[in-house]
């Protein structure tokens, strides 16, 4: 009677736990914080890992950087060999505030966030829950385009800006504060500039239908989605996508005009997510570039990075765009929210970023596993020319004044490539 009670007491225990699991809410279940702890030797400062990179002049080069009069604030972050090597904040988060940018300072991504969203839907695409070469209305129904051409163009066709629509088409609308969702509906008022697949041009309100795939096919918020399957298992714990993420942060940079002036910061590009939503901190864009070389395969597996860094399209105007770099820059690509150029022989991947206040960059060499990314506060593209400066030093070429630093506004031609992603003033 007795060991029968006893077996009576241990089968309650059982069915108790049972229920207290179940009970328990889904993301507890994801194993992402396991997943992420994973990844911690890679989110560490890894000197040991310099081989090509002179932090001492970089050091140098960006200090001398901060002294131009449209610089507030600027983290910079370096990958060598794999490893984060150099992680620095220079300036301030808000000009004469004397609160000084660090590591964990958080910016916005502006169009760098282009690759996130084609890294998710890449992923549901890896998983059989979408397909590339597939009509984009088959999951983004809110996106109509000029002649039904939304039964033409391909999912592909949206991650690549080939959808056949004028370059930032609405977003100045989308600036007047209309609904993107709404916008995306009225693009079938425009006359289509060729046929879908067969020309490119930059777009942002049309973009964010990649949003729409990852919320519908995931139900899940954009910014759950992104968190759950890419940010928590990657160990990006500043990375979020809203405005409210962003103003969350102890450390958190305010945008500025280029004359130093502080400006109102606007939600009107987190409504579009997938085409310019993200925040974070140096240290976590640093990890993003390390998962997109491929350092972590459990996240991005080689597949799925394949995918979104092919050369799908030839961008012309970009080379012509970078020509200050001519020197160094044969042909400009577009594959799947991601930028690649033949640089001095070599094919790199990367991305600019651009909006009101705020400017960005990523750019890598996959095989080398070597790469920079930046985040600053204000509208200007001053810094343009640092991701060249590093590469040459990756590349051991010999040194170039892509910064110009040592011109005076005369001479300089940094405005080159300073048409921003989205939105803001060029």
């Amino acid at each position: 009677m007795q060991k029968a009670q006893k077996l009576g007491l241990g089968a309650f225990v059982l069915l108790m736990g049972a229920s207290l699991l179940a009970m328990r809410p889904h993301e507890a279940k994801t194993g992402d914080p396991q997943i992420a702890a994973a990844h911690l030797k890679l989110a560490s400062l890894s000197t040991a890992s310099r081989r090509d990179v002179d932090y001492r002049l970089l050091d140098a080069r960006l200090r001398q950087l901060m002294m131009k009069p449209a610089m507030v604030g600027l983290a910079v972050g370096v990958v060598e060999n794999g490893r984060i090597t150099f992680l620095q904040g220079y300036g301030e988060t808000l000009a004469g505030s004397g609160e000084p940018v660090t590591p964990e300072t958080v910016f916005r991504w502006a169009s760098t966030s282009k690759g996130v969203a084609a890294t998710m839907v890449a992923k549901l695409a890896e998983q059989g829950k979408i397909d590339l070469n597939a009509p984009v209305v088959n999951y983004a129904p809110d996106l109509k385009l000029p002649a039904g051409n939304e039964y033409k163009a391909t999912v592909g066709d949206l991650l690549s800006h080939r959808l056949g629509l004028y370059r930032n088409a609405y977003d100045n609308k989308l600036e007047e504060g209309q609904d993107p969702s709404f916008l995306r509906s009225s693009l079938a008022q425009l006359s289509a500039t060729c046929a879908p697949g067969t020309c490119w041009s930059y777009q942002n309100v049309a973009y964010d239908a990649s949003s729409e795939m990852v919320s519908r096919l995931t139900r899940l918020s954009y910014e759950q989605a992104v968190e759950r399957y890419l940010f928590n298992p990657i160990g990006m714990n500043s990375g979020s996508v809203s405005m409210a993420g962003l103003q969350s942060n102890a450390s958190w940079a305010k945008p500025h005009s280029a004359g130093r002036r502080p400006e109102p910061i606007v939600d009107t590009y987190y409504k579009v997510p997938g085409a310019a939503g993200i925040n974070s901190n140096i240290k976590d864009m640093a990890l993003w570039m390390e998962a997109q070389m491929g350092e972590m395969p459990d996240v991005l597996d080689a597949r799925v990075l394949d995918t979104i860094h092919a050369p799908y399209v030839v961008t012309p105007t970009e080379r012509g765009r970078l020509r200050k770099f001519m020197e160094r820059v044969g042909t400009a690509w577009y594959g799947y929210g991601w930028r690649s150029y033949d640089y001095a022989g070599h094919r790199i991947i990367g991305h600019r970023g651009g909006i009101k206040g705020y400017r960005s960059f990523i750019l890598f060499d996959p095989e080398k596993k070597s790469g920079v990314v930046a985040l600053w506060n204000s509208d200007t593209w001053q810094p343009g020319g640092l991701e060249f400066e590093v590469m040459d030093m990756i590349y051991h070429l010999p040194f170039r004044d892509w910064l110009e630093l040592n011109k005076g506004p005369t001479q300089s031609i940094a405005a080159a490539d300073a048409e921003p992603d989205a939105g803001g003033p060029s």
